[in-house]
């Protein structure tokens, strides 16, 4: 690595950073997956990590989605989802995040018989020893599962509810993920309906492998405040007018996006173009376990193939402070250390 590539790359780490697009269960790395599959007493379909990581080449979002609900069959108790979510967090101090909002998907985990409660009781260990030992400060995204049942997320927002109160210093946001294709936010707007009722932030992903209409209808039908991925809003120029007006945040992954052939490689990607059109972008690491690179790399990497600068990236990191959930007052305090943090121009 060269002496002006590490600088940036260290500025980079040094800029306070906010992760809004974070799978927990993509953060499973194979060693991890093999250690909890031993203790659980679960026969792998892959006899080494290397046979496991050679099987992430993924052709779309639905091969990669596949690998993804077998791995997090791993998941069993409480002290699985800690080890899971505490390993992510010990990866997030060194990338400089300093607040994440964190996606779990509890369907994934009750349709196995693995309680709501163990779900939220290892991931909130996990994140409230973050806080106290890391400094580093986190909410939870209860996700559904769009390839399943408006129906079956109803069940899962009541079976999660009594648990609210309990929780209520981390589960703030209702999100929506899974298989874009045939599943539009439509199917789901009087779930989002209700979760607005019960005054939960609110998120999607839309604009991925789905068109830019799912990104209008995200926000019109369903009315999130912000919206993972969206870089298919770029075909329709009207909709990216809108998301510039209203400073809609878009949760972008670059890496996520070469790995499930969003973009056929990351010279290609538009988040420059998002970038200087004004669009209130920031990068992410989605399931950074699959798709080969944790925040950092997210930022270093697309610097390199879009040749951003050190202004560039401090505008991703200050997008990403301002559009997370933090009390204004808090990002307020993180936005002006990282005004702080001296450029290496």
């Amino acid at each position: 690595m060269s002496d002006s590539a590490f600088s940036l790359r260290e500025f980079t780490r040094q800029l306070p950073k906010a992760e809004l697009h974070l799978h927990i269960e993509g953060t499973l790395e194979p060693d991890l997956i093999f250690k909890l599959a031993q203790r659980n007493h679960i026969t792998l379909p892959y006899p080494d990590q290397a046979s496991l990581h050679a099987a992430y080449q993924f052709t779309d979002l639905q091969s990669f989605l596949d690998l993804y609900y077998a791995g997090a069959g791993v998941l069993i108790t409480e002290q699985d989802f800690f080890d899971m979510t505490w390993a992510y967090f010990l990866r997030a101090q060194a990338d400089g995040i300093v607040h994440a909002e964190i996606m779990f998907d509890p369907q994934t985990h009750t349709a196995r018989g693995v309680a709501m409660e163990t779900v939220f009781a290892g991931l909130a260990r996990a994140a409230r020893q973050a806080k106290s030992e890391l400094g580093i400060s986190s909410y939870f995204i209860l996700s559904f599962l769009r390839h399943l049942s408006e129906a079956d997320a109803f069940a899962t927002l009541e079976a999660a509810l009594p648990l609210r109160e309990q929780y209520a210093d981390l589960w703030i946001a209702i999100g929506l993920d899974s298989s874009e294709k045939g599943n539009p936010p439509a199917k789901f707007e009087k779930i989002y309906a209700r979760c607005r009722e019960l005054e939960f932030r609110l998120v999607a992903h839309a604009g991925e492998e789905g068109p830019a209409s799912y990104v209008r209808d995200a926000l019109q039908l369903l009315k999130v405040e912000r919206i993972d991925h969206g870089v298919r809003s770029q075909d329709d120029p009207a909709l990216m007018q809108y998301l510039i007006d209203h400073a809609i945040s878009l949760t972008v992954c670059p890496l996520s996006n070469i790995k499930l052939k969003v973009f056929d490689s990351l010279d290609e990607h538009n988040l420059k173009h998002l970038l200087d059109r004004g669009l209130n972008v920031c990068v992410n690491s989605d399931d950074p376990a699959y798709f080969g690179g944790y925040l950092l790399d997210n930022y270093m990497q697309t610097a390199q193939a879009l040749n951003l600068q050190a202004s560039d990236l401090r505008t991703l990191a200050a997008n990403s402070l301002r559009s997370s959930f933090l009390p204004k007052a808090q990002q307020q305090a993180w936005l002006n250390k990282l005004e702080n943090v001296p450029s290496n121009d």
